[in-house]
């Protein structure tokens, strides 16, 4: 990989996590408790208050088991790709259901930081690619496999 991708791109992503905390936090700081009622809001606020806990929407906690990684780059650049597009999917869908134009512009600014991230381990991906045997159907790293000598 030229420079190191991943930890740019991984900067990055703790960078998107930190800006959807703060929208959370701004979205959340003054809730009335019949607001935290009414919104569904309410078994979340009674464990974390209006703390910031990263969970999915299903309300599954975020953990280290959502950092995929076999040690194959071939493997790990196709999981990174999948991520991107999930994290894109996922910010397309707040657009849909989210109309506060402050929140929709962050959205969108993050949604389009996805399709770039998406670009650039596609095109690390065809560079690893280009190295590999490519008399293979599949690609794979022989590497792995060569005996020593």
């Amino acid at each position: 990989m030229r420079g190191n991708i991943a930890a740019d791109i991984g900067t990055e992503e703790l960078a998107h996590m930190e800006i959807v905390a703060a929208i959370i936090h701004q979205l959340t700081r003054n809730l009335t408790p019949e607001e935290i009622k009414n919104s569904g809001f309410g078994p979340y606020y009674i464990d974390h208050t209006t703390g910031i806990w990263p969970q999915s929407a299903g309300g599954v906690p975020f953990n280290a088991c959502e950092f995929q990684s076999k040690g194959d780059t071939i493997t790990d650049l196709f999981e990174d790709l999948a991520a991107e597009q999930k994290a894109r999917s996922t910010y397309e869908n707040i657009l849909r259901v989210v109309k506060d134009p402050d929140v929709c512009d962050v959205i969108r600014y993050l949604r389009a930081r996805e399709i770039v991230h998406f670009q650039r381990f596609g095109e690390t991906l065809a560079r690893v690619q280009e190295k590999l045997n490519h008399k293979d159907f599949y690609a794979f790293n022989p590497s792995f496999d060569k005996k020593e000598r």
